[in-house]
């Protein structure tokens, strides 16, 4: 899958890569996708600037599109901040196969 999608258009209509909406329905299929994602992992998969994407999600979670939290992990004593990520409201569903049956 590439990156960037080539959006046609015709006369009268605007480009909506240059509008943000079609970044903005990509940062929400991600994170659909995924469940929780970090805000450098959603542009890496977006394939924008990490700059753009965290604009872009303080806009969704302006509209309480999306949940963020701040996130600091150390790495090899390498302290590493970011903004964990995930849809409001959205339950993945079921992972197919058997389950257990509860106990009564």
């Amino acid at each position: 899958m590439t990156p960037f999608r080539r959006v046609s258009t015709h006369a009268g209509q605007t480009n909506r890569f240059a509008t943000g909406e079609l970044a903005l329905t990509d940062i929400l299929h991600c994170l659909k996708k995924h469940g929780e994602r970090l805000d450098s992992e959603i542009a890496e998969e977006v394939g924008m600037p990490l700059g753009t994407v965290r604009e872009r999600l303080a806009g969704l979670a302006a509209t309480g599109a999306v949940v963020t939290c701040n996130l600091i992990r150390f790495e090899d004593g390498k302290r590493i901040e970011g903004w964990l990520c995930r849809a409001s409201g959205y339950v993945p569903p079921r992972a197919p196969g058997r389950k257990p049956n509860p106990t009564t």
